[in-house]
This record gives structure tokens, C-alpha cells and sequence, in this order.
């Protein structure tokens, strides 16, 4: 079993930069594939960014690629999202996932959820 809770949301302008940090918990989260999802106003959840547990790989969505950067700390069993250039398109309440194998989490699936964060990005 694993925990996840997410921080680091908030109300920032167009342009401004946020890091979204989620905190795991459990005796193995550090082996686990560590994501980020996002759920804008009435849309459905999409996949952003996923980290395998080396911190070697990672995925991105495109709608991202380029602005966000996903990474992990696996002493502090914390993953990251910094996010930069953000545009009003990026305002969502981010949810972070974990699973233990990446092609689940590239389908839109996790394991493990955690409650979500609120990022909102408007002038």
C-alpha cells in the first residue's frame, strides 16, 4: 500500500512558475513508477508526466513537454513537478499517481492516487 500526498498548488499569472511535490509512503514507494495527472474544469483526467523509479526515464505529455520537468527524490520518497511558462490551459487540480509499471500509467491508469492539488493559472 502506498500513500500519496500532494502540495505546492496555488493561484499564479500566466508566465509564473509552481513546483508540485508529492509526498509516498509505504515500505516500497521508491520501486514504484511515480506520475503526475492533471483534471482541468470539466474535462477528464490526462496523463502529464510519469518518472520510472531509476530517475532515468521519463514521459511527458506534449501539451507539456518543454515547461515541466517531473523528478524524484527517492531518499524522501518525494517526487517533483516544476512547472514553468504556465498558461491559463495548465489550471487543474493535479493528482499524483504511482504504479508499478510505466505502460498502465501512459493509458491514463494508477494504482495509488492522492487526493489532489488546485493550480490555477490566471492574470
Amino acid at each position: 500500500q502506498v500513500q500519496l500526498i500532494e502540495s505546492g498548488g496555488g493561484l499564479v499569472q500566466p508566465g509564473d512558475s509552481l513546483r508540485l511535490s508529492c509526498a509516498a509512503s509505504g515500505r516500497t514507494a521508491s520501486s514504484y513508477v511515480m506520475a503526475w495527472f492533471r483534471q482541468p474544469p470539466g474535462k477528464e483526467r490526462e496523463f502529464a508526466a510519469a518518472i520510472k523509479w531509476s530517475g532515468r526515464n521519463t514521459y511527458y505529455a506534449d501539451s507539456v513537454k518543454g515547461r515541466f520537468t517531473i523528478a524524484r527524490d527517492n531518499a524522501k520518497n518525494t517526487v517533483y513537478l516544476q512547472m514553468n511558462s504556465l498558461k491559463p490551459e495548465d489550471t487543474a487540480v493535479y493528482f499524483c499517481a504511482a504504479h508499478d509499471d510505466v505502460r498502465p500509467i501512459l493509458g491514463g491508469t494508477g494504482r495509488y492516487w492522492g487526493q489532489g492539488t488546485q493550480v490555477t493559472v490566471a492574470s
